[in-house]
């Protein structure tokens, strides 16, 4: 079944296509939307989240085949930009070994691409026991945080992990954990920035650099004085971002330290 997607700003501008992470849902965008009016942007639901309830497993790769096709029927030879946080940053990856010629510009926010492998054996016992905690709003409240969720959106937020389903969060984290570098990201074309908060941890850091060198086109910064959350935490410089990276092919200076 077709994943669920929104489309705003100029439609005959350069495409902008927003993943989001896992435990939220194209709305953690409403921001960058509100900005990049110039852009076609492109701004759709992952399989089992969001409005994309449609009975699709989700998977990474089948995630990155949707795509792609929505691009290719979009692009009509425009521009292609693809912005991914988390869980959206490794879709991001994957479209990038599938179709190395296909994106002009990407950025890679939040990417894990070492599996941990341990920690994946746990999923399912540890999901099974705290997932009643889901529809309790004052832990909501907490994992929002960490996420950097505001007042703003904390009702979408507990609205859809509510009815998130078991199975669905254990298959969403396994395909997170189990995740790593697609052969063929190496010969990805585009100019791509992967980015990283300086408070998140030494695995994602490791993810981070191991990305970098693995493509001559990747440039990498830790983002000063933020978690796991960006997007959603200062949008403001989130968008200077974008907008250095796909216009100028440059990397903001201030709140940032080179990899």
């Amino acid at each position: 079944m077709p994943m669920h997607h929104e489309e705003y700003g100029d439609k005959n501008g350069p495409l902008l296509l927003f993943l989001h992470g896992g435990g939220v849902s194209g709305w953690m965008w409403d921001k960058q939307i509100q900005y990049f009016t110039q852009y076609h942007c492109i701004v759709p639901d992952l399989q089992e989240q969001g409005q994309s309830t449609n009975g699709t497993n989700f998977s990474i790769k089948t995630s990155a085949e949707q795509l792609i096709d929505i691009l290719e029927e979009k692009a009509a030879g425009k521009e292609i930009n693809v912005i991914g946080f988390s869980l959206g940053a490794q879709i991001t990856i994957q479209m990038l070994g599938m179709k190395p010629d296909l994106i002009n510009h990407a950025i890679i926010n939040s990417a894990l691409v070492r599996p941990i492998r341990f920690v994946k054996k746990l999923i399912t016992p540890s999901i099974l026991l705290t997932f009643p905690l889901i529809k309790n709003k004052t832990f909501s409240k907490i994992q929002s945080k960490t996420l950097y969720i505001n007042e703003d959106y904390f009702d979408k937020y507990y609205k859809e992990s509510s009815q998130m389903k078991v199975k669905t969060l254990i298959r969403i984290l396994e395909e997170n954990m189990s995740f790593k570098l697609p052969d063929n990201f190496n010969k990805a074309k585009g100019k791509i920035l992967v980015t990283v908060g300086e408070f998140e941890n030494l695995v994602m850091k490791k993810s981070a650099m191991d990305i970098v060198k693995n493509n001559p086109n990747c440039r990498g910064v830790i983002i000063s004085n933020i978690g796991h959350g960006v997007p959603m935490a200062n949008p403001t410089f989130f968008n200077r971002m974008i907008e250095a990276w796909i216009n100028e092919g440059k990397v903001l200076k201030e709140g940032t330290t080179l990899m």
